[in-house]
């Protein structure tokens, strides 16, 4: 999924580390998206919680683009797309 299909799921994704884990543990989550050039131990709970529950990820290289995909005004470390 790219960040322009990102954009088109507005009303279905879930911003930041803390929301991402918690709709992840509440098996709301069908995918989530990784910043690279995020801080490492921000997004290693994520990325190991994903692994563990078996929801795809997908790893993007800008945490500013991935902000803007969201059509936030700040850097996105991690989104989270939840079930349609």
């Amino acid at each position: 999924m790219s960040y322009e299909k990102l954009t088109q799921l507005q009303s279905r994704i879930i911003i930041g580390t803390k929301q991402t884990l918690k709709a992840m543990n509440n098996g709301e989550v069908c995918e989530v998206f990784i910043a690279e050039d995020a801080d490492q131990h921000i997004t290693d709970d994520v990325l190991e919680e994903a692994k563990k529950l078996q929801i795809p990820f997908t790893m993007v290289d800008s945490k500013e683009k991935l902000g803007k995909a969201c059509k936030i005004d700040v850097d996105a470390s991690t989104v989270a797309v939840k079930h349609a």
